[in-house]
């Protein structure tokens, strides 16, 4: 048992849109990421995450469905402020984003079962996350 400084952490990488695992929490994992510009539209059939972030601003962008407000179709997006969290929930369709080439640092919390990009694949796609 010992602290976790995340700011210390997240001097150890530079990768982007690379999770890195920093604790497991029963079969839940905890992640550090940094982000910057567009990720893949995906989504997790099974899980939920959580995004706490930590330096920066996301935009969390959700894939609307047509019958919703607004004529349907279209992204909502919420916008999400340093020191603050979002949950995705499990078969919502999302894509994380950032603003004017922003570096975002983010804790990600969420199962060991949990895919990176979900039922995607693309040249982001990363199979296993680093130990840090």
């Amino acid at each position: 048992m010992k602290t976790i400084n995340l700011k210390n952490k997240f001097l150890t990488f530079k990768e982007q849109w690379h999770p890195h695992q920093i604790a497991v929490v029963d079969n839940m994992q905890v992640l550090l990421a940094k982000l910057k510009d567009e990720f893949v539209w995906h989504k997790h059939e099974e899980e939920d995450e959580l995004f706490f972030v930590q330096k920066g601003t996301l935009e969390m962008h959700f894939r609307t469905s047509p019958t919703e407000a607004n004529g349907g179709g279209g992204d909502k997006v919420e916008i999400v402020k340093e020191g603050e969290i979002i949950v995705v929930p499990k078969g919502v369709e999302h894509c994380p984003k950032t603003q004017n080439g922003e570096e975002v640092h983010v804790l990600l919390f969420e199962k060991l079962s949990t895919k990176h990009t979900g039922n995607v694949t693309s040249e982001k796609t990363v199979a296993e996350y680093l130990k840090i």
